[in-house]
């Protein structure tokens, strides 16, 4: 089996990125699958010992500019859901939905340039879940505890002693 030892980087860097895209679990999006190219090429001439151009090594995705389905205003504007900026679907909790795009709620307001007090949970729901709670008594240890220090608690009765059991012959 003969090797070409100078072998074109750019063919090579293309046979290895159809190489990773015909694995059916790699998915890529169209706009991804040129900057992967980009970078196979920069790690091909890098690994040969060459040295990778500046504006390809240096052409890292900077942050990227994400653009919401719909406007802030919007996805507040119902009380029985909150709209997803990221698909602008309506959710009454957005938290799963975020789960379920590697995102935490803090990544999300940050993705989007939200305020720190934007809401994950509509408020229609949020107040049925409270009833709810309310309802079967969650919290009621808490109420009880802080309206305790206003009444007198009640004096224990004292106990009597108990009478000692006569021995049996």
């Amino acid at each position: 089996m003969s090797e070409q030892s100078n072998t074109d980087p750019v063919e090579l860097a293309s046979d290895l990125t159809i190489a990773w895209l015909s694995n059916p679990n790699n998915r890529a999006a169209m706009d991804d699958v040129s900057t992967f190219l980009r970078k196979m090429h920069a790690d091909v001439i890098e690994l040969s010992g060459g040295v990778a151009s500046a504006d390809v090594a240096s052409e890292e995705p900077a942050s990227e500019e994400f653009t919401p389905a719909v406007s802030v205003r919007k996805s507040l504007a119902s009380k029985d859901h909150i709209i997803s900026l990221i698909d602008g679907k309506p959710y009454r909790t957005l938290r799963r939905h975020l789960s379920t795009h590697g995102l935490t709620p803090e990544e999300y307001r940050a993705r989007y340039n939200l305020k720190a007090d934007y809401p994950m949970v509509a408020p229609t729901y949020s107040e049925q879940r409270r009833a709810m709670a309310h309802k079967i008594g969650l919290g009621a240890k808490g109420r009880a505890a802080r309206n305790a220090p206003a009444e007198a608690p009640a004096p224990k009765p004292a106990r009597k002693p108990r009478a000692k059991a006569a021995p049996t012959a």
